[in-house]
């Protein structure tokens, strides 16, 4: 399938629901994320694979892509990401294969190691053994997909005797992508292999400091291994809430943003250091908080909370410090906001920031111009055109 040019816009959904609502509606809610943002032009979303922390709340997200798949019929579906170290590579390929069918080529693989230790620990899997397995897993996965042949290999956690996929991929090459956070163990993979990278590093304020030298480690493998990387593969998740003035963006998000943080730090590194809210703060004290952590995001550069302006600056930042990738992924599903104001602000940053970075508005900005800077020179004509025609119409008639 073929991509638009232009930089891209797409969404990364873990997704991050907090405990005390209805998953049911989460989990519908989500679905009916990635249907609005097809119809606003997103190009890709994304859905993870969790297990443990009650928060993150898909296991099977290949279901979920399924389910997705019979209510879109455009944008791009894919794996955020099969935690390789938790399946055998048998099942993934063939998983994979069917989302391949069921879309018409429409679904990608996007494979990690796991990102946490209590899902590895409720399979019994060591957490230091996850990044191995993932790359003994990836291997067998790759070679199903791409061969006839029939492949025997042996570990210490699967084995494959004479296998071989009976159902052939729909498309000629099923895209792949890895994912990064601080080290460089998924570009490594990514170079390697040829697949795409979804940088999570972007997502705190300690992985942004690694994020300018992601697609180094990819090139530089790539070329070790014979190929050519493009910067059009590699994608970049970030945190964005806007609306029409910077109050309302920070008051849509002033119950959401919080509890979000709260969570970031139960599970893993803080997505601002220093920054721990309150639960039973008083309302003027959660006010203060609030700033604060909005204040903090926009000093990290990690998060806009704010106007479609203050997201193409922050995207801008993006392409900066990294010399330009290919496509935007906004970190979805996170309940932030009120469903309605969510789709409000995909809906103004389709409206206002995709232009800014995907040439949509290029041309119709340069035909205005041609058309002020020919402005005097058009109405004269049409005003000798007026008076031409007021001379002929004030002549006697010929007899």
């Amino acid at each position: 399938m073929s991509r638009p040019s232009g930089m891209q816009f797409g969404l990364f959904i873990p997704p991050i629901h907090y405990p005390e609502q209805n998953p049911t509606r989460a989990i519908r809610r989500d679905i009916e994320l990635i249907q609005h943002a097809e119809s606003l032009g997103f190009s890709e979303a994304w859905v993870g694979e969790h297990h443990s922390s009650g928060h993150e709340i898909i296991g099977p997200n290949d279901l979920v892509i399924a389910a997705a798949v019979e209510r879109t019929s455009r944008i791009r579906l894919g794996t955020g990401v099969v935690s390789l170290a938790y399946h055998h590579p048998f099942h993934v390929a063939e998983r994979a294969i069917m989302l391949d069918h069921l879309s018409m080529g429409r679904t990608m693989l996007g494979v990690g190691p796991g990102s946490f230790p209590s899902d590895a620990a409720m399979l019994g899997i060591p957490w230091s053994e996850t990044r191995r397995r993932m790359v003994e897993a990836f291997e067998v996965i790759d070679r199903l997909l791409t061969s006839d042949e029939p492949l025997t290999h042996r570990t210490d956690w699967f084995t494959l005797e004479d296998a071989y996929l009976q159902l052939r991929p729909y498309s000629e090459r099923i895209e792949t992508a890895f994912t990064a956070m601080e080290s460089p163990f998924g570009p490594t993979l990514a170079g390697q292999h040829g697949g795409g990278l979804i940088s999570l590093s972007g997502l705190s304020a300690k992985g942004y400091a690694a994020l300018g030298q992601h697609w180094a480690v990819v090139e530089e493998q790539a070329a070790r291994h014979g190929r050519t990387a493009d910067r059009a593969d590699w994608r970049i998740a970030t945190l964005i809430h806007v609306a029409e003035t910077r109050e309302k963006a920070k008051e849509e998000v002033a119950r959401g943003l919080p509890r979000y943080v709260r969570y970031t730090g139960m599970v893993g590194e803080r997505t601002i250091e220093a920054f721990e809210p309150d639960p039973d703060a008083p309302p003027s004290q959660a006010a203060t908080e609030l700033d604060a952590l909005v204040e903090g995001f926009a000093a990290t550069e990690i998060a806009c909370i704010g106007t479609p302006d203050d997201a193409i600056a922050m995207i801008q930042k993006l392409v900066d410090v990294t010399g330009g990738f290919g496509t935007v992924l906004l970190f979805g599903g996170t309940d932030w906001a009120a469903q309605d104001a969510t789709h409000r602000s995909l809906e103004l940053l389709a409206r206002e920031v995709m232009p800014a970075f995907n040439g949509g508005s290029a041309s119709l900005i340069r035909a205005m111009e041609r058309s002020v800077a020919t402005r005097e020179v058009r109405n004269a004509e049409n005003r000798a055109s007026v008076q031409e025609a007021q001379a002929a119409y004030a002549a006697p008639t010929a007899t």
